[in-house]
């Protein structure tokens, strides 16, 4: 019998009753509240399964390294003898998992210095391995121990120039790449590195995460604001600067540079995310421009379980050398567990393991009452099952989770307070609003998250749901987008990504990832609620698999004739008539972006992965609309998914203008016709370049949110004035509601659609202006962009951000500068995080 025979033996016959019984024990140990269907004390012959689990342990299949930690976790959490525990420990170390050898450890399950205790052979076996799984950091000649993957990455990132790696989350992804990017920074030629997240919360996180590792004095700029300065400083004074941006971010520090703008490293991650709508095009531009600026660019990709990360480097310049590689290999336990209620019994609800096409009975939990509704199935089963806190409740839109965190609380007890939970939640009511249902629920260790809350807020959340201050959170879908948020439980039911969109396999198990980080926990349970419930679960829960990545930009130009038609009538229609222009808009802007600068896009390395044919026919509308276009490929390539074909249009729109040509321009933030500038502008954006304010009705409403954004409100003063606003009009409203939508306005408006269209207006305007002339009337400080990213108007305000102060603080300081010195203690008291005494 082969290895592999015996391997598949042990995991299908030899050890399933075995592995049944330890699933089991292991599971029914992380849960509460939950009546086992047996009371027998576990039993084991530790031996016997040890033995398994170092001939399991040398494969490199997931199924059987699964069993072999599986094996390695409960000889450790569940076996009573010093000896088994340390043969666990050992396992473990065979697996290359020394971070769960050091958390049992610190938590007390290993007595410290195993290696002590080992025998000669076995110790030097042990030592050994430790040599074999660790690296060596150049830069600071420290040695860390790492798993396969993280070792093979090490090894892999040096020796090529792009590089696209895929793992599970949970895998210690992150950390590694940070101390390998810090360890490249520090110890090569290279002066400017980016490092790409997809969303600001993932950026905060990133940059503190390098700040902390870097140090005091490492003579090192980390930054995640778009600033030139840092750039040429490190290019031209030869000192080092590491960005943390968004995709965005990156195109604003890019525009703001010019062509001098070169980056010599660049690490993308979540770098699935190229296959995301609308923003999937704003990443392969970032990358590409990247690529562009700099042909010997180093280039790195790190995706989640993807089954093609090979796909990442087709657009490598010719003669760089690439590779790629994916691991399965796991380094915690996940229960994926179905929730099922008992018949005619509604507060008796039944747990099982899944384990592939067969469940394992794990027990019963008793609910305090009947769940009447799916918002109180969710916060019931999460309040009895996760009841020792570090439970994750994915909630499918803001209000819900607003609701079921609100629920929990009710059936949790009384905790005593904490000074951090008081202070977050003085920092909810000052920030947001003195009614925010955020605030009270802080203080009973509950909390809700959701995108559009202020990063300083959501950050704090996190921070204490990770320091198990806060026992339970309700998140919606931001976790999928990358925040590395660990927790022992998630529970959900029917989950969604967007409204109405049953969530993807991949985006399932990319939150699912976060129950038992490495590191921070054993295992983590994954509890589905009403699985055979068709509507929550129209395609079942999901199996695990890694799944493909997929350009947008590919996606949609396989569509072939529908892209090629739509930009047929793009050139010759008015864009009110199109039904759905976001579905081809981004793609389109992007191939005559391309086409623009190349002359073509037949020699481009899209069209490599795409029929002739196609090529051929969207070459021909590129053609037609290309000729005529005047605006040039440079102002197109600064702005990703905006049409070259609209902005010729309001170049045009300008150039028939026949009024004075300043009322073109947007008004300063502290003018009295700001506002119905804004308002103009964001109709003029709609007519000639794309109806990004939409209903005309209420363009005045986002305009209102543009100024205050600018001058610098913070988001409690913003959504006191639109209560007083309702209240002026007679209209009614519920609060929560109203909270809401004012964040969301914050952020899909004032930070997404106002920055990428208006940025685009004011450089075709610039355009015209030095056409016709007027230079003089053109404003070179601080760009459109970066004033609404960062909610500031002046290089003063963008420079107290730099320093480190948030945007609440800044207009907390710009108030002092502008109030009487009698009423700054007054004013200053509403801003949070600064004192009145500044």
């Amino acid at each position: 019998m082969s290895l592999n025979d015996l391997q598949g033996w042990l995991v299908a016959e030899g050890l399933r009753e075995d592995l049944d019984q330890l699933t089991l024990h292991t599971v029914v140990a992380e849960l509460d509240n939950i009546v086992p269907p047996t009371d027998k004390a576990a039993s084991f012959d530790w031996p016997r399964l040890l033995l398994a689990g170092s001939i399991l342990a040398q494969s490199d299949q997931r199924t059987y390294q699964d069993a072999a930690l599986r094996i390695a976790t409960a000889t450790i959490t569940l076996s009573d003898s010093e000896a088994i525990k340390d043969s666990g420990a050992v396992l473990l170390g065979k697996l290359s998992n020394f971070r769960a050898v050091s958390l049992a450890t610190e938590r007390g399950l290993l007595t410290a210095d195993v290696e002590g205790r080992l025998g000669m052979a076995l110790r030097i076996e042990a030592q050994r391995r430790q040599m074999d799984q660790s690296i060596l950091v150049q830069s600071s000649g420290r040695w860390i121990q790492v798993n396969d993957f993280q070792q093979r990455f090490w090894s892999q990132a040096d020796n090529y120039q792009w590089l696209s790696a895929s793992a599970p989350t949970a895998s210690g992804k992150t950390f590694l790449v940070l101390q390998w990017l810090i360890d490249q920074i520090r110890s090569t030629e290279m002066h400017v590195a980016v490092y790409l997240a997809p969303t600001r919360a993932l950026v905060a996180e990133i940059e503190a995460n390098l700040v902390s590792l870097l140090g005091a004095r490492s003579g090192i700029e980390v930054s995640s604001l778009p600033i030139r300065e840092k750039h040429d400083k490190a290019h031209e004074g030869g000192s080092r600067a590491i960005f943390v941006l968004t995709q965005e971010r990156m195109h604003l520090l890019a525009n703001a540079i010019g062509g001098a703008f070169k980056v010599d490293l660049l690490v993308v991650d979540e770098a699935h995310k190229i296959g995301d709508n609308q923003r999937g095009v704003i990443l392969q531009d970032a990358i590409e421009r990247a690529s562009r600026s700099n042909r010997t660019l180093k280039l790195v990709f790190i995706s989640p379980a993807t089954q093609n990360p090979q796909e990442l480097l087709a657009d490598a310049p010719e003669g760089a050398h690439t590779a790629s590689f994916e691991s399965d290999v796991p380094t915690v336990l996940q229960n994926l567990i179905v929730a099922e209620q008992v018949p005619r019994k509604p507060k008796l609800w039944k747990l099982s393991a899944r384990k592939h096409a067969s469940l394992l009975p794990l027990g019963v939990v008793q609910l305090g009452s009947s769940p009447g509704s799916l918002k109180k199935r969710l916060a019931f089963i999460a309040a009895a099952a996760g009841e020792r806190g570090g439970t994750l409740v994915y909630a499918n839109r803001a209000s819900d989770s607003e609701d079921i965190a609100d629920l929990i609380s009710q059936l949790i007890p009384e905790v005593p307070s904490d000074p951090e939970l008081l202070e977050l939640a003085d920092l909810a009511r000052k920030g947001v609003h003195p009614r925010y249902r955020l605030a009270p629920l802080v203080e009973r260790g509950v909390a809700f998250h959701y995108g559009n809350m202020p990063s300083l807020i959501r950050s704090e959340v996190e921070r204490l749901f990770r320091s198990g201050k806060i026992r339970f959170l309700v998140c919606t879908s931001t976790l999928i987008e990358g925040v590395n948020l660990s927790c022992r439980t998630i529970v959900l039911r029917g989950p969604r990504k967007g409204v109405g969109h049953p969530m993807e396999a991949h985006d399932f198990w990319n939150l699912a990832g976060r129950a038992g980080r490495w590191g921070d926990e054993f295992q983590g349970n994954i509890i589905c609620i009403d699985p055979q419930d068709a509507q929550a679960w129209p395609d079942g829960v999901p199996e695990r698999a890694r799944f493909p990545i997929k350009r947008e930009s590919d996606a949609v130009i396989e569509q072939g004739e529908s892209l090629a038609d739509y930009l047929d009538r793009r050139a010759t229609t008015d864009l009110a008539e199109f039904e759905d222009p976001n579905q081809f808009e981004q793609v389109a802007s992007y191939l005559l972006a391309t086409f623009l600068r190349q002359g073509s896009i037949a020699q481009s390395s899209l069209a490599k992965r795409h029929n002739p044919a196609i090529i051929e026919r969207l070459e021909a509308s590129l053609a037609n609309i290309a000729a005529q276009i005047a605006v040039g490929p440079d102002i197109a390539a600064r702005h990703p998914g905006v049409s070259a074909l609209g902005m010729q249009r309001l170049l045009e729109a300008f150039r028939n203008y026949k009024g004075d040509v300043e009322n073109l321009l947007p008004a300063a933030v502290d003018s009295q016709d700001s506002y119905d500038r804004f308002v103009t502008i964001m109709r003029r954006i709609n007519q000639y370049l794309f109806p990004a304010f939409t209903p005309d009705g209420i363009i005045p409403l986002h305009a209102l949110i543009v100024v205050q954004w600018l001058k610098g409100f913070s988001l409690s003063r913003m959504i006191e004035r639109n209560i007083d606003y309702h209240r002026r009009n007679g209209r009614s409203f519920k609060l929560p509601v109203l909270i809401r939508s004012t964040m969301e306005m914050v952020e899909q408006i004032a930070r997404f659609r106002a920055p990428k269209y208006l940025s685009a207006y004011v450089d075709v305007l610039n355009m015209h202006l030095a056409a016709i002339g007027r230079e003089d009337l053109i404003d070179g400080d601080v760009d459109i962009g970066t004033q609404l990213e960062f909610g500031v108007s002046s290089r003063t305000l963008l420079s107290l951000i730099e320093l480190g102060l948030s945007p609440l603080s800044c207009d907390a300081i710009d108030c002092l500068f502008d109030c009487p010195s009698s009423s700054i203690a007054t004013d200053a008291s509403r801003f949070v995080g600064v004192s009145p005494t500044i």
